[in-house]
């Protein structure tokens, strides 16, 4: 693992949780370069994680092994393309902007490369993130491990079979984050229209949102079985559910989830050729 070179292009959010993440799992600092348009971009990466940086993508890209692809959707046709004469190879190259398309890729950097779409979550930059895979043919079993490496020092990752899926995993966990927040934000509105200040119901909810996240993913049971086991019959927390599902919130989420896939859609075509 430790022994390939990372080049970021693009040094922003994403590229810091991935690195981030990477140095803290043991990956070597002198493996990773990182690059961006301006000096002051470099010079915070630089300052933060003590890695190799340049404005020159191609001096990065032409002693790497691994190429990390995160620029804006809209700058990667011209970012790839500029880049394909000083890719190796034999490079593996991980795209984590949404909506581009294996074939835009594979047309942009070549037919030949072993290419890797992700879909990274913002909980990424806590290392506590959820990440889509789909891979090319051109992917060795190898090339998938070192991936896997990669998105695990941010979280979970998790490989799909179908590229046309990466839409359900932007519905579900590259969206995800947002609709918890807005639960919570309706809660901790609710809870001081209740009579509690605005601190109390804040702390409140956000502390029982992370229990609970921590009951589902620490236990051995599934989510519906631990709703169950705290809806007491006759109970208020069993007037709330029942109040959830009578105004129709499950027929929502399957509403807004699918609207999340139909937006992804659009914008892959968008930004086809």
């Amino acid at each position: 693992m430790t022994e390939s070179t990372i080049a970021f292009i693009g040094a922003g959010n994403m590229a810091s949780s991935i690195i981030a993440g990477l140095i803290k799992h043991g990956w070597p600092t002198y493996r990773l370069v990182a690059t961006a348009k301006t000096e002051a971009t470099l010079s915070d990466i630089r300052e933060r994680f003590n890695i190799e940086t340049t404005v020159d993508n191609h001096q990065a890209v032409s002693k790497s092994d691994i190429i990390m692809l995160c620029v804006k959707p809209q700058s990667m046709k011209t970012v790839l393309t500029d880049l394909r004469p000083s890719i190796k190879p034999d490079a593996l190259i991980i795209s984590v902007a949404a909506g581009i398309t294996m074939e835009s890729l594979q047309n942009w950097g070549g037919e030949h490369l072993a290419i890797v779409r992700s879909m990274p979550n913002t909980p990424s930059a806590l290392q506590c993130g959820a990440s889509g895979l789909f891979a090319n043919n051109n992917v060795s079993t190898a090339q998938k491990a070192l991936t896997d490496d990669i998105f695990r020092a941010m979280g979970i990752a998790t490989w799909v079979n179908q590229e046309s899926l990466m839409d359900a995993v932007i519905a579900v966990s590259g969206s995800g984050p947002a609709y918890y927040f807005l639960l919570m934000e309706m809660m901790e509105q609710v809870g001081t229209r209740l009579g509690l200040d605005a601190d109390t119901s804040r702390r409140l909810t956000l502390q029982t949102a992370l229990g609970a996240a921590r009951m589902a993913t620490e236990g051995d049971v599934d989510a519906a079985e631990l709703r169950r086991r705290i809806t007491s019959p006759n109970g208020t927390t069993e007037q709330a559910i029942k109040t959830f599902q009578e105004q129709g919130l499950p027929e929502l989420v399957e509403k807004a989830m699918n609207a999340a896939v139909n937006r992804s859609k659009e914008l892959a075509e968008a930004l086809k050729d």
